[in-house]
């Protein structure tokens, strides 16, 4: 039967790899890659540095398809969202019926930690539910951006004694939580931060990699700062992966 590996690549320097991740890669015949664009090739070029880097015997295969568009201003983001992951499942469904065959074992590299707001494991349970292909499939955990974001600005997630809570932007919008005082945020596109003056940021983007941007201290003395680097950015790069933690002083 076909297998499957998701593997966690990090957060974008090639030695957040793990040793577990390593040896899987050597054992893949197909490697599946979704493109976004031109604007996001440098992502596609890492992913071939890793594989250049640690697979010993490059008797594999690299197979790319468009990852398809989702609507960015939607009346119902949970409906768009949900449209684009029906959309994504049918690629899924195509790459490993038609590019892995029987007894191969096939891998999709993802950023961070797969079970870290991203959607690849998901969308290959919804291939296993539509009963069109059969094969197994095992998650390999990787270095998430959080991880590197802590350590780099040489702080924990939370303090002693006190919870920690993970969300997006759309939600910290609704209101800083209520029963949390160190809150990590990630899919953050309105700077959401500059809402709380008051409480200390950690902000990074394109963390691992040589782009890296890092700022910290009081929202108050640095959210310009950080608004103004992370528009430049972007502009200049066509992209922007960043994330914060924002804490209670």
């Amino acid at each position: 039967m076909r297998k499957i590996f998701v593997i966690g690549i990090g957060a974008g320097d090639p030695e957040h790899v793990t040793v577990q991740a390593i040896n899987r890669l050597n054992e893949v015949d197909v490697f599946f890659v979704l493109t976004k664009g031109s604007e996001k090739q440098d992502l596609v070029r890492l992913r071939q540095e890793i594989l250049e880097r640690y697979v010993k015997e490059p008797a594999y295969r690299v197979v790319e398809a468009r990852d398809p568009d989702r609507d960015r201003t939607p009346a119902n983001y949970e409906t768009a969202v949900t449209d684009w992951h029906r959309l994504r499942t049918d690629v899924y469904e195509r790459m490993i019926r038609d590019e892995l065959a029987d007894g191969q074992r096939g891998a999709f590299l993802v950023w961070g930690d797969p079970a870290l707001y991203d959607s690849t494991i998901t969308l290959v349970d919804a291939v296993l539910a539509r009963k069109n292909v059969e094969f197994g499939y095992d998650v390999i955990p990787g270095v998430s951006s959080l991880s590197v974001l802590a350590a780099q600005h040489r702080t924990a997630f939370n303090r002693i004694g006190k919870p920690v809570q993970i969300t997006t932007g759309r939600r910290l919008a609704e209101g800083f939580p209520a029963d949390a005082d160190d809150v990590l945020v990630m899919l953050d596109a309105n700077n959401t931060f500059t809402k709380f003056p008051d409480m200390d940021v950690f902000w990074g983007a394109y963390l691992g990699t040589p782009d890296e941007i890092l700022v910290s201290g009081k929202v108050s003395d640095v959210a310009d700062e950080i608004v103004t680097r992370r528009a430049e950015a972007r502009e200049r790069k066509g992209w922007i992966m960043d994330t914060y933690l924002l804490r209670r002083t």
